[in-house]
Formats: C-alpha cells, structure tokens, sequence
C-alpha cells in the first residue's frame, strides 16, 4: 500500500497551474501571429485594387472621349457632304432647266435686233429673261474682247490689221453661265493680226525709239 501510494503521489505532483499557464500563453502568441499579421497585406492589397481600378477607369473615359470625338467629327464632315451634294444638286437641276430655255432666250434676242420685239411678245420675252436672270443666269461675250478658248468658240476666223491680238470681232451667239460656270460658250467670229503686221509694229516702234529712220 505504501509504495503504490507513492507512485500515485508522484504522478500527482505534476501542477496543474503550470500546464494552462502554457496552454494560454501558446494561444497566445497564436493569437498575435494569426489575425494580427496579415491585416497589413490585406489593406496593401485592397490599396492596389482601388489604384488598378481607377486606372482602368481613366483609360475607358479616355477610349469612350475618343469614340464620342470620332462620331462627333463624321457627323460633321457627313452634314457638309450632304449639304454640298444639295447644292450641287440644285445647280445641276437649275442648269438642266436653263440650258432648254437658251433656244427661247435666243429667239428673244434676234426678235430683239431686228425690232419685232412689241406688243404682248415683249412683255412675255422680257418676263422669261427676268426669270432666268433670277436663276443666275448670266449672258457674256461682247465685240471686241480677247479671245479666250475657255468661254469663247470660234465659227469664222480672219486677219485684220486693226487688232494686235486674237479678238472676238463679232458675236454670233451669246454665252450664258450660272456663277462660275459656263453652260454655254459664246460662239463668235475671231480675227488675228495680218501676218507681218506686229514685225512691222516693231520696227515702226524700234524707229520711233531711235529718232526715225537713218538719213542717207
């Protein structure tokens, strides 16, 4: 009985204070390892998505400014197609309707020059004219002028020794045209300068210069 006491007795004499004062202070020190450590890589880590984020935020508003920039200038260069192609439309359409009047404008002109432009045909001759001219239509070629091949077409052609240069001498038909451009050449008779006469002009003027000719 003695010895077992004994042996009892020493397996007791572990103390029980000592094992929980462990057990806490393990606990512890998991306690500062666990939840404490990763607190600051979880801010740093919320810190780098808020910054990516608003990264990709700053790069969309600049792609959508850039879309909205692009759609803005092809509406802009749409609206002045579109608005050139009217006019020109209309110019076209206009220049179609005058271009069938010219042969009336015509007939008007030639009543005109031989007096039989009276009565009721002048009231009506001068209202068509009044119409194109609203149109724009405008008449050109006089006697007199350069001749120039963009606006003018030769039907006769002579030498004359009043000119010094080829002149539209006379004008067989008129030429018309809206703005700047022509929807019909004026068709005219043309006359150059007589072969030799500018080398002689020269010469006369080479004279004058010089005090006249050399006496002998």
């Amino acid at each position: 009985m003695t010895e077992e006491s004994q042996g009892f007795s020493e397996s007791a004499d572990v103390p029980v204070d000592e094992t929980d004062r462990s057990a806490e202070q393990g606990s512890g020190s998991a306690d500062q390892a666990g939840p404490g450590a990763p607190a600051g890589d979880a801010g740093n880590a919320g810190d780098g998505a808020a910054r990516k984020e608003a990264e990709t935020a700053r790069t969309q508003l600049a792609e959508r400014t850039a879309d909205l920039q692009r759609v803005q200038a092809e509406y802009q260069n749409y609206r002045r197609r579109v608005d050139r192609d009217r006019i020109a439309v209309k110019e076209i359409a206009v220049a179609g309707l005058l271009t069938e009047l010219l042969p009336v404008l015509d007939d008007i002109g030639r009543a005109r020059e031989h007096g039989e432009l009276v009565g009721g045909f002048k009231s009506v001759g001068e209202s068509v004219e009044s119409v194109a001219a609203k149109l724009g239509l405008q008449q050109f070629g006089k006697e007199g002028e350069p001749f120039d091949p963009l606006v003018h077409e030769a039907l006769m052609h002579s030498y004359s020794p009043e000119v010094t240069e080829t002149t539209c001498v006379s004008i067989l038909q008129p030429g018309y045209r809206i703005g700047e451009r022509t929807i019909r050449p004026a068709r005219v008779a043309v006359a150059e300068p007589q072969p030799g006469a500018q080398g002689r002009a020269d010469e006369d003027a080479a004279d004058e210069e010089s005090g006249g000719p050399d006496e002998g």
